[in-house]
């Protein structure tokens, strides 16, 4: 089933709609992302790519929401979210729903931040943000399943955030402007993660 904008628009998805849905083990987590313009493009992308779900935290607005729902096309009523009140509790939700097993997700609930590095830990976390630590997102091996954090449109990932990721990757710069839009700078990483690799 491909809906069009106008389509998507006055759609109402059931559950038998949204189950047919093949979704990829693919997760994004926006760390105060405060323009409802952009978490609707970012709803618009997840659906593109059939992400699995979408995690709205901290200051983060949530549907329903007139201004997500225009920039979504209505996307935001197809696409699993949920809201967290930090991106590090996103992050730690992930990490137990794909831990193996039990002794690791004991480990991540007693000290999450010396737990990630932990191998048998199965989903990636990648934060998309400049930083000193932060690799040419071009050479990274992206694999299923992965969760890309985006951060706040001036403050960019939390701290906390960067702390909990396994990479940090960023997008080089050519111009005298330091960095992209959050939603494009998003798009530009998840398709060379989920379509070009």
């Amino acid at each position: 089933m491909k809906l069009g904008a106008k389509q998507l628009r006055v759609s109402e998805p059931s559950e038998a709609d949204l189950k047919k849905i093949k979704r990829r083990e693919v997760y994004i987590i926006c760390d105060n992302v405060l323009d409802t313009y952009n978490i609707g493009s970012i709803f618009r992308l997840a659906d593109a790519l059939a992400v699995k779900c979408v995690y709205l935290c901290g200051g983060s607005e949530t549907p329903p929401n007139a201004r997500i729902a225009k920039a979504s096309v209505g996307t935001d009523k197809w696409v699993p979210w949920q809201y967290r009140a930090t991106a590090v509790e996103a992050i730690l939700d992930l990490r137990s729903r794909h831990s193996g097993g039990s002794e690791t997700t004991d480990r991540i609930s007693r000290d999450p931040i010396a737990s990630l590095q932990d191998d048998r830990i199965g989903i990636k976390v990648v934060a998309i943000e400049q930083s000193k630590n932060s690799q040419d997102f071009r050479k990274v091996e992206y694999t299923e399943p992965v969760a890309f954090v985006v951060g706040h449109e001036t403050g960019g990932v939390s701290k906390e955030a960067l702390k909990m990721a396994d990479q940090i990757v960023e997008i080089p710069m050519f111009g005298i402007n330091r960095s992209l839009n959050v939603m494009v700078s998003l798009a530009i990483v998840l398709y060379q993660a989920v379509v070009m690799d």
